[in-house]
């Protein structure tokens, strides 16, 4: 029987253990994350825990809703015995009523009246191969940008910290930020100070001769999994291809190993193009989305 649990009302144990039977490698998903990216969270259940759904609910003059949070790619149905696309329709079929506006990224297909479905594209690359093979399906102009950029001297470095690379991406990107707020931003930098101190991730990056950073990347790394979760590249860094380099001696230390890389996905087409030079596939998601506010205030979204 599937019930619906208010955020006090989750057992976190319970939770995980379900995310670790259903080889769930994503990070989004599980209880750690989703208490510091998506605060207040609720959740659909099954059979006590044997199926999950996480719900990233909000509230906002008295009308509850979902939408994925920034920073979040998709959520959707878990469960170790039941197949996703059977469990997100059961889900589906006993979302509370009073959510009244669903505006979610779900990894399983979705074939419902009621909802617009849009198609997304995560990227990933399985490094079980040696890396020649892997090197043998990366693109020419990849193995160029590569060998262009190891004849420069590029050290790594992991003394960088969340709020260095958080600044580094504002002044960055800073025509590009519309729409991620001070918050987005807090959250982002307790996720990176979390996984930092429990072992689940890292960031690693480039320093100018004066100590200023010019390349950035926060990795999530989870049981047979790498997600190039959060990334910068300065112009200094795209001059010198340091995150071809990055890529590369990524793929080139964790090949022949049971892991997944994945680059996470990209509506821009130059990084799209980025992620693809490494022979990397695209797998689907999906943006679902319901609207059933009352009229006139379902035309503010």
């Amino acid at each position: 029987m599937i019930v619906y649990l208010k955020n006090n009302e989750i057992n976190r144990k319970l939770w995980d253990g379900c995310m670790a039977a259903s080889q769930t490698l994503k990070p989004y998903s599980y209880s750690w994350y989703l208490d510091i990216m998506a605060p207040g969270w609720e959740a659909l259940i099954d059979d006590d825990y044997d199926s999950v759904f996480p719900v990233p609910a909000r509230s906002r003059f008295g009308i509850k809703y979902i939408a994925t949070p920034i920073f979040l790619q998709q959520l959707g149905a878990f469960s170790p015995d039941k197949s996703s696309e059977k469990s997100i329709d059961e889900f589906l079929d006993y979302m509370p009523e009073f959510y009244r506006l669903i505006d979610l990224c779900i990894g399983q297909p979705v074939y419902r009246k009621g909802y617009s479905i849009t198609e997304k594209y995560n990227y990933e690359l399985d490094l079980s191969l040696p890396y020649d093979a892997l090197w043998n399906n990366f693109q020419t102009a990849c193995k160029r940008n590569i060998e262009k950029s190891a004849r420069r001297r590029i050290e790594f470095t992991d003394d960088i910290t969340p709020h260095e690379l958080v600044d580094l991406f504002m002044e960055v990107k800073e025509k590009f930020i519309k729409g991620i707020r001070p918050r987005d931003f807090q959250r982002l930098t307790k996720l990176m100070e979390f996984c930092i101190a429990n072992n689940k991730g890292r960031i690693t990056g480039v320093r100018d001769s004066g100590r200023r950073i010019v390349f950035g990347q926060f990795l999530i790394r989870t049981a047979g999994y790498i997600n190039l979760f959060f990334g910068v590249n300065s112009l200094e860094s795209r001059k010198r291809r340091i995150n071809y380099f990055f890529v590369n001696e990524l793929i080139k230390a964790n090949a022949s190993t049971d892991t997944i890389l994945d680059f996470a996905g990209s509506s821009i087409p130059s990084i799209a193009t980025f992620i693809e030079s490494f022979g990397s596939e695209r797998y689907p998601y999906y943006r679902i989305f319901r609207n059933t506010l009352p009229w006139p205030i379902r035309l503010l979204k």
